[in-house]
């Protein structure tokens, strides 16, 4: 084993999740990088190495380290050097030079017995002394905290986080009762917290243990759409996960009530009245969501003669007649401070939507239109002529995390609301409730707010059943749009949508110019069939550049899910090119030209639009789980991968962000609300039953804009048809919002 020691010249790069460093070292004269994983070092160090010497075929010799030790800097040429390092805020090279030709090698006992004799020296006030002496002690304090979690198999970005938190009370806080870092420290979940506990000799039956483990079941179910659980599958759950067989769940969820983690309510389900488990945020935003609609709700009397005569010089002004739903939904709106308007495909929503606009245009009023994302919030636009944005952007999402990890910081909110005397959102089907609260706290009471969706797409890929509740609890104003209006247009696609929906077998015998079917029996061919459609036939029928025809399935895994049909696409589409880079991830390779998605909210990554000529004319925050975009460039000097996305945002990934991308050649039915595409390319075959249900379909349908086309088996397009097994979706706004009818009557 080769060993040498010097002074930590530069740290090159370091990962701060796992310790990965690499850095420079003052080595007989010369500087000698050396590589390894380093809990925690700064620059200006004194560090012994031992590792063994091995040639990089980019940048030459290097040390692989395996052992370091740290020495404290002994001699008065060392003292200088660790505190002229940069190490010390406010301390540079001369400062250091003149503290040590003060105290010479009594330096380091002097900052730590007698920190206040610092101001003796020229240039150091008290104040300063003190802040010196505390740095240094803080930085050994964070060494010694940094190898204490090492040995819990804690990364060095999560014992940063701990440590920060915590301080000296994290020692106490990990032998007694790690799952508090789950409850405090964003990044750390159950099952983290678990591993530290097992190492710190935590009892298995801990009551530490079951009530974190009951609080992150509560969260997995939130991740699964659910705002609440019933107490029988989370007991089952309890179980399950921790391998305990005898758990008296009623003692802990009684301490959790009152320790106001969570919050148990009655719910009927049935003919069954079932105890329904919350986590206490959960619970509250949905009540409070329940309050502010039934605020919005007032009723105005206008006289319905008084707005039919206006609305029929608007009819006849804009060349357009409006059957007698339409007509409802219109005046039902003028006199109501909340209302919603649900329908399927080609039921005339756009063209109320535009009457309602302009019935309120005509009375001075501001409007604002928005949705929940950047394809969505642009259809909207070119459907009404007038500028709608995505309600992050509406609300002025600000990028500052909330403490809350649920919860989105926003400029508009009941301090600063929206200023505008209507609002109008659509696509509510996809407004999960947290967003939902966000919105209804920057709307004042006596502001119009519309909701318009269509209550038999897929529920919000986030917690809650929002629009469907609404709609269920019969309190306010619905307008359901029946009659479909497309039909004479030979649309294909919104006939049937609406069979499906129906519960009605379709018509895959080809005769139809926008659906289309294509047979095959086995996978490799389904395969086979889609690439030939992708990248050559669709483009032409659609007129469409290939990028813009999307493939949607059911399933993440198997042969036709997202994962490997991505993988396969993307060989086709977009192959390996000498003038085209790359970069390799976990998940796969990323390429420039690679059509990709955003996966996860991230609400501080920044984002500018740029003019034609390349110059920046906006700049914000926040790319939101489901955004589309094309990989434009990808630097490997810088570690950057560059997208532009389809609403034009264009956004730097740094190459550790990358875990927030995916491939988007394929993506979940689920994945694709709120999108329409020219042409969407279904593979239908087999896959799990939960799965392949109506509901899918159907939504997967009202994707297309010009042509749908399945490719697989008529049995299986028959079996979600006739699949009306939805998964289930627990939600409590329906029964808030009953509960305040009684008590407000």
């Amino acid at each position: 084993m080769d060993t040498i020691e010097g002074y930590v010249e530069k740290i090159v790069y370091r990962n701060t999740d796992n310790g990965y460093t690499v850095l420079s070292v003052s080595y007989e004269g010369d500087d000698m990088t050396c590589v390894g994983n380093f809990q925690y070092i700064n620059e200006g160090e004194y560090v012994v190495l031992e590792g063994h010497f091995t040639t990089h075929p980019s940048y030459g010799e290097q040390l692989v380290v395996e052992k370091y030790e740290i020495k404290v800097p002994e001699d008065e040429q060392a003292v200088v050097r660790y505190l002229g390092s940069g190490a010390i805020k406010g301390v540079g090279p001369a400062l250091a030079d003149r503290i040590v030709r003060r105290f010479k090698e009594d330096t380091f006992r002097i900052v730590e017995e007698e920190p206040e004799r610092l101001a003796e020296v020229k240039g150091i006030s008290k104040r300063m002394a003190i802040e010196i002496a505390s740095q240094l002690e803080e930085k050994k304090d964070m060494r010694k905290a940094m190898m204490f979690l090492s040995g819990y198999g804690i990364s060095m970005n999560l014992a940063v986080k701990i440590y920060t938190k915590y301080g000296q009370e994290m020692y106490r806080i990990i032998k007694e009762n790690p799952y508090k870092l789950a409850d405090d420290i964003s990044g750390v979940g159950f099952k983290i917290a678990d591993e530290i506990a097992e190492k710190a000799g935590i009892s298995r039956d801990s009551d530490f243990r079951i009530k974190s483990a009951i609080q992150y079941l509560l969260s997995v179910a939130g991740t699964n759409g659910h705002a609440c659980i019933p107490i029988g599958e989370l007991l089952n759950a309890t179980k399950d996960m921790l391998v305990l067989s005898d758990i008296d769940i009623d003692k802990y969820l009684m301490d959790m009530q009152i320790e106001k983690r969570i919050i148990i309510k009655e719910k009927q389900v049935g003919d069954e009245i079932v105890k329904m488990v919350y986590a206490s945020n959960y619970y509250y935003t949905e009540l409070n969501i329940a309050s502010m609609l039934c605020d919005l709700d007032i009723r105005d009397n206008i006289p319905t003669d008084k707005i039919v005569k206006k609305l029929s010089g608007i009819e006849e002004q804009a060349g357009i007649e409006l059957d007698e739903l339409q007509r409802q939904a219109v005046i039902t709106a003028m006199n109501s401070g909340l209302m919603i308007i649900t329908g399927g495909p080609g039921t005339g929503k756009t063209t109320t939507i535009n009457t309602i606009i302009k019935m309120y245009e005509a009375e001075g009023m501001e409007i604002m239109l928005g949705a929940p994302t950047g394809r969505a919030a642009k259809r909207m636009t070119e459907a009404t002529g007038t500028p709608a944005q995505t309600i992050h952007r509406m609300l002025e999402l600000n990028g500052v995390p909330d403490e809350n990890s649920t919860a989105m910081r926003f400029e508009r909110n009941e301090q600063n609301p929206l200023e505008a005397d209507v609002i109008i959102i659509d696509e509510m089907s996809m407004v999960d409730m947290f967003l939902m609260h966000a919105l209804l706290k920057a709307v004042c009471v006596g502001t119009r707010l519309v909701l318009v969706g269509d209550v038999n797409q897929l529920p919000s890929v986030g917690p809650g059943n929002v629009l469907k509740d609404i709609i269920a609890a019969h309190m306010f104003n619905v307008v359901m749009l029946t009659k479909i209006f497309r039909q004479e247009n030979q649309s294909d696609i919104v006939v049937n949508a609406h069979k499906i929906n129906r519960g009605e077998e379709i018509s895959l015998d080809n005769n139809s110019k926008d659906f289309l079917f294509v047979g095959r029996n086995e996978a490799a061919q389904v395969i086979g069939a889609m690439i030939t459609l992708v990248k050559e036939k669709l483009p032409k029928y659609v007129d469409a550049d290939v990028s813009e025809v999307q493939v949607l399935t059911p399933m993440r895994k198997g042969v036709l899910g997202v994962e490997n049909l991505n993988t396969v696409l993307q060989q086709s589409l977009n192959p390996k090119a000498d003038n085209k880079r790359e970069k390799e991830t976990a998940s796969g390779i990323f390429r420039q030209g690679d059509k990709v998605m955003q996966i996860k909210n991230n609400y501080q990554i920044e984002w500018e639009i740029r003019g034609k000529h390349g110059y920046v004319t906006e700049r914000g925050v926040g790319i939101f789980n489901g955004d589309t975009g094309i990989i434009r460039n990808i630097n490997l000097y810088l570690e950057t991968l560059e997208v532009e996305f389809d609403d034009g945002k264009w956004v730097n990934y740094s190459f550790k962000q990358l875990e927030e991308l995916e491939l988007a050649y394929a993506v979940t039915i689920h994945k694709s609300q709120g999108s329409e595409y020219p042409a969407v390319v279904l593979p239908l075959l087999t896959g799990p039953r939960m799965l392949m249900n109506r509901n899918l379909l159907y939504t997967a349908v009202t994707r297309a804009k010009k042509c749908v086309t399945i490719v697989g088996t008529k049995e299986a397009t028959k079996e979600m048809i006739e699949n009306i097994n939805e998964q289930k979706r627990y939600s409590g706004l329906l029964d808030r919002l009953r509960e305040l009818s009684e008590m407000r009557r």
